[in-house]
């Protein structure tokens, strides 16, 4: 199976300035999908997708080829990833290099590691959309998740409200964006959006972070500090 790799990473980021290029545990955020993606294979098939010319020479002081810049309309603020990745995909098949998968690394997931991309891919085939990377829900819609009814009071997102325990409500998951492994043909048909058929690959909590704030931020750089992730 041959993959594509595609690490956005986009210039403008306001929840934490500059954050792909911010150096946590002494290296820059995005080398550290960049270490996972070279665990899991060949430079050339590992695509850092960016308008930025400082995260270019990250990337590229990193030994890291950036095979293109990404244009403006596809790095604004109401850009979405499935353009990015079409856009990729793109250009490695105009270049007549065809992929039998894609898959999305997040700069923003520093603590993924190479063997949970490699345990994902494994779960894949072409008759699925997509494999993605989830962890436990913190939230459980049939426990303690809520919706406003059309009185504007709250009511219980799914069941009947009588489950009085967590422990006793049905497992539930959310993506943390750790991993995403994507059929190419799906995502030209579908896009991200539409995709139905999709299987879970599960990630701990610890290994789940998603760095969206400067407080998710202080807590990764406590994690590392005390050793409470292994990469």
């Amino acid at each position: 199976m041959k993959p594509l790799v595609i690490i956005p990473a986009r210039g403008g980021s306001k929840g934490i300035p500059h954050k792909n290029i911010k150096l946590l545990g002494g290296k820059p955020l995005i080398c550290y999908a960049i270490d996972a993606a070279r665990k899991f294979t060949s430079d050339e098939n590992i695509c850092v997708s960016t308008d930025d010319d400082a995260i270019i020479k990250v990337v590229e002081d990193y030994g890291l080829n950036v095979p293109f810049k990404r244009p403006d309309y596809l790095a604004s603020d109401n850009a979405g990833t499935n353009g990015v990745l079409l856009h990729a995909l793109e250009f490695y098949e105009q270049k007549g290099n065809y992929y039998d998968v894609v898959v999305l690394l997040q700069a923003t997931s520093p603590f993924r590691r190479a063997e949970d991309v490699i345990e994902a891919v494994k779960l894949y085939d072409d008759s699925i959309d997509m494999v993605t990377s989830v962890m436990p829900a913190k939230c459980n819609p049939y426990y303690d998740g809520f919706e406003d009814n059309a009185e504007g009071l709250l009511t219980i997102s799914k069941g009947d409200g009588t489950i009085e325990r967590r422990q006793d409500a049905p497992q539930v998951w959310q993506q943390n964006g750790a991993v995403y492994v994507i059929n190419p043909v799906q995502l030209k048909v579908k896009g991200l959006a539409g995709m139905t058929k999709i299987r879970k690959y599960v990630m701990d909590e610890l290994h789940s972070v998603d760095l969206d704030n400067m407080l998710d931020w202080k807590i990764a750089e406590i994690m590392l500090e005390e050793k409470l992730v292994e990469i």
